[in-house]
């Protein structure tokens, strides 16, 4: 198998990917994409890119013993840090470029990486020309050739060096890097330094394979039941128990015959690791840092006892205890096998779900789909069933869910390891596999999907249903599933075309995460007006055509006048946002955006930009022909001038004209009424620069001589060539002049409007508080529901029109199940950003009624009442998960924090740290008279 390894290739062309915003799918193929989404986007983070983890799945497990791998001699911590075959920066780049290009093609289960420290690659990176870094000043930084490889930033301090141990919870992209075997024996070669740190790319899943580099392989403590002594071992997960026996007999002169390896976690004895048997490490359950125990065949004079009463190394067996008297289940915890909070909060609201709890008591054997293709032999249904029975049988004490762990790293190895993930991917996950292993239709029908060709709603959405049910019959369709209407539009044709999908959860956007806020400042192309910022609205994920359009309605644009985007950086257009189809996303809040205002005489064919940029200098820019004394200021105007040759007068006249309105007044008694609004009056067409007024007297007639002089430059304006008035300007698709500002000009003309450009968006220190104001559940379910265009890569086939349109798509409700599962996506991500938002969403604990919601009008109540809550606390990349649920028959709620459970109140659930809601169906007639106003009003409280 082949996988691309993208992040390196974007690394030299200077391209980023973007994480797919969370999209609602049918819940069958969720399974299907995310596996496929994990192979085809493997990831690689040889250029200091993040994160070949997150794109390759892999795991983050403690550090790497690997006595077998050659390490190629590094010339470690020499004396002289220069490379014996010293390369300039483009060589290197191109060196490394083409190594990783060919470690990419080649990609295949035990191709050896290596770890190197971000903070050192960062600045080989700067050398070579790879870095995205930003200066926070915009200035440029001095770059200088790093001094030799160094990794002790990132190794335990201590360690051995002949065997180096990476430190515990490092993030890749953040504190290191992984490179191929070939891209580091050439950085040895130029830097030397190290010490090197070797990991091994491995394969696992079952479901599907997953290609992941494991920088953190298996520790384990051996206990020597012998003499009760404590060793550390580190080997690969994906070793098998044979390889465990060799490393531990060698380790401890005993012979394989004679020796017994007992898995030995928290100290007490389990099952016995059979030599014989095929299975991994990680498929026997071992996990981080646990304990294994050796037993040796030898005299029992030698050997520790190991059923001595009150000895420490007592070998009993550990049983789930059952309950006692008076004690009720469900009230277990789930012990934390190491970064598993994520996994152990979607368990509890899981088993704290009445109708799955009853489902799973009970023998279900005869429901197992071990044939499905699409499940898990039923092996992931046995391993949940048999945790749900121990959850609700063990009292109060923790249970350790490593089983189940062990099956849902086999099943979706995009969760093996100790990473953080998300409790939601998981459940989208764990509720579609449980379904498959338990569908009762062992052979699926092909049915093949038919338009709504304008017949009732009613009968199409029927019809729907059947068919789905046709193909899916198991416990979690009937408990799980509903229905929605998606009703998408043509924008050229008008085509209509109705579907009725089931869903499993709905994920509902958070309002304020649906339009984003940028403050553009608007010049006029004519030199009619001065500039003018404007603050609009826009979609957060909308395209450069909305900004457009949103600027136009504040500005007051004509309708034969357009609007040309562009950044404006280091006093310089920095780039143009001319494809009305560009996403907004590319645009970052600290950047500066600004819009000039055309008529469409002044664009069209056989035009060309002209840009005009300012400066000042210290000495005569005669005595050099290059620009390296000017000092930029301010922002450049742009206009549109004929392509055809032009001479130094015209482009006078051209650069007079856009400076007009800078020009200072002596003010009269009216002057304010001739200037208001941070604008003049309209300009003359024929004679640019030729505002009067009797109230307003220019200080400089424009009819006059241009008192600046200009200069011709290129596109980073450091050659620069005087202009004249009988010099002749062939114009390209962009021009540039350079004006310079002295003293004289800055008396007649204030500079101060192309100064200070203000960001896109200057975040204040109130909205960077954690509890911003609250949102209501309903506005979260009314933004999902929300007509909204779709976007430019998720293009919709127009059967009529036979072309792929951006049509504009309608949900609506139409079925619900009866376990409800809300989804807050409080987790966004784009090019340059990711972010959490901590918005408190005021949720009802009760009534929450939707029937205003549910367009299928079948006189049914839709009422529901929370039961359960999965909750995120912190940041990106970490945080905590915990869950709150609520035991049924007593109408208690418990607090769940791993394997420690505590009673809490009803007023405590509600908290901004809220992620994942589950809502039960209320049956009681009593109940259906309640509107949802009142539901609303409850939501208030």
């Amino acid at each position: 198998m082949v996988l691309r390894i993208g992040r390196l290739l974007e690394a030299i062309t200077g391209h980023k990917r973007d994480r797919e915003s969370n999209k609602s799918f049918s819940p069958y193929i969720c399974r299907i994409l995310s596996s496929a989404r994990k192979k085809f986007s493997l990831g690689f983070s040889g250029l200091g890119f993040s994160s070949i983890s997150r794109f390759l799945s892999a795991p983050s497990n403690p550090t790497c013993d690997s006595p077998t791998m050659t390490i190629p001699d590094s010339g470690f911590m020499t004396d002289n840090g220069d490379c014996d075959l010293p390369r300039t920066p483009e060589e290197e780049r191109r060196i490394v470029t083409e190594l990783a290009s060919e470690s990419d093609v080649n990609l295949m289960e035990g191709n050896l990486y290596f770890v190197i420290s971000n903070r050192w690659y960062r600045s080989w990176q700067r050398y070579v020309g790879l870095s995205t870094d930003e200066c926070p000043s915009g200035e440029p930084s001095e770059v200088t050739r790093p001094g030799p490889i160094d990794n002790f930033d990132i190794v335990e301090s201590g360690s051995d060096t002949s065997d180096p141990q990476l430190r515990r919870m490092l993030e890749e992209g953040i504190d290191y890097v992984l490179v191929p075997q070939e891209v580091w024996t050439k950085l040895v070669e130029w830097y030397k330094g190290g010490p090197p740190l070797p990991r091994k790319m491995i394969c696992q899943g079952f479901y599907s394979k997953s290609y992941s580099v494991e920088v953190y392989p298996l520790c384990l403590t051996l206990t020597d039941g012998r003499d009760g002594s404590d060793t550390v071992i580190r080997l690969s997960k994906q070793a098998f128990v044979t390889d465990l026996y060799a490393k531990v007999c060698a380790l401890k002169g005993v012979a394989q015959e004679k020796a017994r390896i007992w898995d030995y976690f928290n100290k007490q004895k389990g099952v016995l690791l059979e030599p014989s048997s095929n299975k991994s490490l990680e498929e026997s359950s071992l996990q981080m840092d646990q304990h294994i125990l050796l037993e040796v065949d030898e005299p029992s004079s030698s050997q520790y006892s190991t059923g001595a009463t009150g000895n420490d190394l007592a070998l009993v067996p550990l049983e789930p205890s059952s309950l006692g008297k008076g004690e009720r289940g469900g009230l277990a915890g789930l012990q934390n096998l190491g970064n598993t909070c994520f996994m152990n909060s979607a368990l509890q609201c899981l088993a704290h779900t009445p109708p799955i709890v009853e489902y799973f008591l009970q023998d279900y054997s005869d429901d197992l789909n071990t044939q499905n293709p699409l499940g898990m032999c039923g092996e992931l249904a046995l391993a949940f069933g048999e945790l749900l029975r121990k959850l609700w049988s063990s009292g109060r004490n923790a249970v350790v869910p490593r089983t189940f762990k062990t099956k849902l790293a086999r099943f979706a190895p995009q969760f093996s390891g100790y990473n953080q993930h998300d409790s939601q991917e998981l459940l989208a996950f764990l509720l579609d596999g449980l379904h498959e292993d338990l569908n009762k239709v062992k052979r699926k029908p092909y049915i093949e999907a038919k338009d709504s060709d304008g017949r009732p709603d009613e009968e199409v959405a029927e019809e729907c249903w059947n068919y789905h049910k046709a193909r899916n019959d198991s416990v979690i369709v009937d408990v799980c599933q509903g229905q929605y209407k998606s009703t998408l539009v043509c924008p050229n044709c008008g085509k209509i075309s109705i579907t009725f999908d089931p869903f499993m959860y709905l994920s509902l956007p958070l309002p304020s995460t649906l339009t984003r806020s940028m403050t553009v400042t608007v010049f006029y192309g004519d030199g009619s007006h001065l500039p003018m910022p404007y603050t609009v609205t826009v979609p957060k994920h909308g395209s450069c055509r909305d900004l457009n359009v949103a600027l136009g309605t504040a500005c007051c644009l004509n309708n034969d006048e357009s609007l040309l985007l562009a950044e404006v950086y280091d006093h310089k257009i920095f780039r143009y946002f001319e494809n009305p189809l560009e996403s907004l996303s590319v645009i970052k809040d600290d950047e500066h955006i600004v819009a000039y205002r055309f008529n469409q005489t002044q664009k069209g064919l056989g035009k060309a930009k002209l840009e005009i940029l300012h400066g000042r200098q210290e000495r005569s820019i005669l005595e050099s022909s290059r620009g390296g004394d000017m000092m930029f200021f301010g922002t450049p105007l742009v206009t549109y001038i004929n392509a055809e040759p032009l001479s130094g007068t015209d482009i006078e006249a051209i650069v007079s004209r856009l400076l007009s309105p800078l020009q200072r007044v002596h003010t009269s008694s009216k002057v304010n009424n001739g200037k208001e609004n941070g604008y003049l009056p309209e300009a003359d067409d024929e004679l640019p620069g030729s505002f009067s007024s009797t109230d307003t007297e220019l200080e400089d007639a424009t009819d006059g001589e241009l008192s600046f002089r200009l200069f011709l430059t290129d596109e980073r304006g450091l050659n620069v060539e005087p202009l004249q008035s009988e010099s002749v300007v062939n114009p390209g698709s962009i021009t540039r002049v350079w004006v310079e500002w002295n003293e004289n000009e800055q008396e007649k003309y204030d500079s101060c409007y192309l100064n200070d450009l203000p960001e896109v968006h200057k975040t204040s220190f109130s909205a960077k508080k954690t509890r911003q104001e609250a949102i209501s559940l309903f506005s979260c379910l009314e933004a999902f529901l929300a007509e909204e265009p779709l976007g430019p890569d998720d293009m919709w086939y127009c059967p009529h029109c036979k072309e792929h349109r951006q049509a504009s798509k309608k949900l609506d409700l139409w079925k619900l199940p009866d376990i409800l599962v809300f989804h807050l996506k409080r987790f966004t991500y784009s090019r340059y950003l990711k972010n959490k938002i901590d918005t408190f969403v005021n949720f009802p604990i009760h009534d929450l009624d939707l029937r205003k919601y549910v367009k299928n009008k079948d006189g049914e109540a839709y009422v529901y009442e929370l039961y359960a809550v999965s909750n995120h606390y912190g940041g990106l990349g970490g945080g905590h998960y915990t869950a709150y649920a609520k035991l049924i028959d007593d109408n208690q709620w418990y607090h769940f924090d791993d394997g420690h459970v505590s009673p809490v109140s009803e007023s405590e659930i509600k908290t901004s740290a809220a992620y994942v809601l589950f809502y039960q169906r209320v049956r009681d007639e009593s109940l259906t008279g309640r509107s949802v106003e009142t539901s609303r009003s409850a939501d208030l409280d």
